[in-house]
């Protein structure tokens, strides 16, 4: 069956365990489209290409050409929650915080964890006939707490049906910075303060030992001294506010001229001590928080972006929600601390 004779409907959003695509993908698979002028075009692609629908250019098409058809019209909804994850994706750090990702089908995830003592993290001899040292991995106590993050689309199809796809994309991409910008609030809460099973991350307070200094002074030092709590992990990636971000920019031991030269030339900051730096308004000021992220934490999702998509195929575009569900669990402890300048 070619992509052009398809027959879509709405019952392809609500096939269990397959996203729309997937479901398109099952009945034009793209492996069939090898050496075509198609070649690298994916099944939803193909369909847009089918009915004339162009999204972004010059050239875009207007929302309205979405609903000439009854089959055109079946595209919408997944039109939107791809514009919306391409919102999420840009600029998003979690992909830099975050140690894997489990994508689930139900409501509650129960994550394992490992809870290392001093003696086992060390590489003993094990003489024969010996009990060899064990590293215990438990399931948690609590479950790992899921939270919908989502934005109300409301407008009327008579408001947007000659507007260009490609303004109507900007405003798309924003609802996902928003949903992005929510989950990575989320995520830096439960770096700090646990994940309901009694595992907030260790505190530091610049002029309590065992960092130097003064309180409200942030130096090298004090950068280097939390850096050495994180043994046997390695703090590999800082998160802060953009106005600690300056006050730790301007430790001249940061004003090395290769950090200058790769911040110019990648746009990516960072530090003498090997660790990826990040900004964001989800730390508080005068808070760094340091992790390890391979081993830090774990995003935990409930399905994709989710949209209502009979409202959006029946053009009943007024207040129809736009949705992500996700959650985050820690995965070792250690391999995440606070520092409070």
């Amino acid at each position: 069956m070619g992509y052009d004779n398809l027959k879509l409907e709405k019952g392809m959003y609500r096939q269990e365990g397959m996203n729309f695509t997937q479901v398109l993908e099952s009945l034009d698979p793209s492996e069939n489209y090898r050496g075509t002028a198609l070649e690298g075009t994916d099944a939803f692609q193909r369909q847009l290409k089918r009915f004339g629908i162009r999204v972004k250019g010059a050239g875009s098409s207007s929302v309205e050409k979405f609903f000439r058809t009854t089959d055109s019209a079946v595209l919408f909804p997944e039109y939107i929650a791809r514009t919306v994850r391409q919102g999420m994706e840009e600029n998003n750090i979690l992909p830099d915080i975050v140690a894997t990702t489990t994508v689930i089908d139900s409501m509650d995830y129960r994550s394992i964890y490992s809870t290392p003592t001093n003696d086992d993290k060390e590489l003993k001899n094990v003489a024969e006939g010996a009990e060899i040292p064990t590293t215990e991995v438990t399931t948690k106590e609590k479950l790992v707490s899921l939270s919908k993050r989502g934005r109300m689309l409301v407008a009327s199809y008579e408001a947007l049906r000659f507007q260009k796809l490609d303004l109507f994309s900007v405003m798309l991409r924003q609802i996902g910075a928003y949903i992005q910008q929510q989950q990575l609030a989320d995520a830096v809460n439960v770096i700090v303060n646990g994940d309901g099973n009694d595992n907030p991350a260790v505190q530091y307070t610049i002029g309590t030992s065992p960092i130097s200094g003064t309180s409200g002074t942030l130096g090298y030092n004090q950068l280097v001294e939390f850096w050495s709590q994180f043994d046997p992990y390695t703090m590999n990636t800082l998160i802060c506010s953009s106005a600690t971000m300056t006050k730790m920019l301007k430790v001249p031991e940061l004003q090395n001229p290769l950090t200058g030269l790769n911040f110019q030339g990648t746009g990516k900051l960072t530090t003498p001590l090997g660790a990826q730096l990040h900004r964001t308004s989800a730390v508080s000021d005068g808070v760094i928080i340091g992790l390890d992220n391979r081993y830090a934490l774990e995003l935990v999702r409930a399905g994709d972006v989710l949209v209502e998509y009979d409202k959006l195929i029946d053009r009943q575009l007024e207040r129809a929600a736009i949705t992500s569900i996700s959650g985050f669990g820690k995965i070792c402890d250690g391999a995440a601390a606070v520092l409070n300048v």
